[in-house]
Formats: structure tokens, C-alpha cells, sequence
């Protein structure tokens, strides 16, 4: 995405293009049924392991974040906390958060699993789903990210029966905000 210009001008093509960003344009990246399917991998995934993932599709950021010109990682760090994904068991939550408005994906999470992930892994993975929401494949992109996300949760938290923490404690859902 190209940096916006600064000052006035450039806060200004912010607000508009976090204002014109909307429920169509989310629609058009991840249909309901898109974000139906990405729930049941979720699902599926966190039957593999004790961790929990949450999906979180924001169209454009909220004007308090827009006014005072925060990034999209201090929205995703708010939510993480908003949506209870640091709030597990054994600190092993993830938060995958999308800011269609600036094309931006952050990744989250908390320190049980990020002490066993170096950042440059994260940050691999979220160009690997960049460059899919490039060429138009947002399922294929959210999908590859929580396939490499479950893979560590299973890597350093594999499912035990028995384990502290195992059920479901997050909504598997992808979270929407408009």
C-alpha cells in the first residue's frame, strides 16, 4: 500500500478511505459463507491443540484511532484485549486481524506461544497472506494463516485429553466490525 502523504492531506485520504471502506467491500473479500467456513477450521484446528485463534475482519478503524493517526498494530493489540485472547489458560491465544481499509494484517499473540515463535516467522506468515489478498484469494489467505498458526499450537501445545484448559474458550467465529 503507498504511504499516504503527510499531514493534512494525507489524514484526510485516511478518513476517506477508512469512511468509503465498508460492509459491500468486506462482502466482496470474505462472503458469509467464506466466514462461515473459516469459523469451522478454526474449530477444527483448535481441536488439535490447547490454543485458541480468533478472526477479526475490520472494515475501516474507528475515528479515534483515525484522528489521533494510530496504526493498525494498536488497533489489533486493543482487540486482542477487547476479545479476551489473552485471557487463556496457558497464555497461548492468537488474534489474526485484517484492516481491509489499509490492506493491513497483524498477527497477536500472546506470550505462552510467542516465546516459541521468532517474529520473523510471524512476520513470514503475514506476507504469505499478503501476497494471497494481492491476487484475490482472502479465503485461501486467512486459511493458509490458520494452518501455519495451528501448526505451532500443535508443535508446543498438541491436545491431551485431561489438560487444564482444553475446552473451547473463545468463540470460533470470525469476529466483523464495520
Amino acid at each position: 500500500m503507498a504511504t499516504p502523504a503527510p499531514g493534512l492531506m494525507g489524514r484526510l485520504e485516511r478518513l476517506l478511505r477508512h469512511r468509503w471502506t465498508d460492509e459491500a467491500t468486506l462482502r466482496r473479500a470474505l462472503p458469509p459463507e467464506a466466514l462461515a467456513r473459516i469459523g469451522e477450521r478454526v474449530a477444527a484446528s483448535e481441536r488439535r491443540h490447547s490454543g485458541q485463534i480468533r478472526v477479526c475482519i475490520e472494515a475501516g478503524l474507528p475515528w479515534s484511532y483515525i484522528r489521533r493517526d494510530a496504526p493498525a498494530r494498536q488497533r489489533a493489540i486493543t482487540l486482542f484485549g477487547k476479545l479476551r485472547v489473552w485471557d487463556t489458560a496457558q497464555n497461548n491465544g492468537v488474534l489474526i486481524y485484517l484492516l481491509l481499509a489499509e490492506h493491513a494484517i497483524e498477527i497477536v499473540a500472546d506470550r505462552g506461544i510467542d516465546m516459541h515463535v521468532d517474529s520473523a516467522d510471524w512476520a513470514a506468515m503475514t506476507q504469505r497472506m499478503a501476497q494471497a489478498f494481492r491476487e484475490g484469494r482472502f479465503e485461501d489467505g486467512v486459511t493458509q494463516a490458520l494452518e501455519e498458526v495451528s501448526a505451532l499450537l500443535v508443535k508446543h501445545f498438541p491436545a491431551e485429553p485431561g489438560m487444564p484448559g482444553r475446552g473451547n474458550e473463545l468463540p470460533d467465529a470470525p469476529v466483523v466490525l464495520l
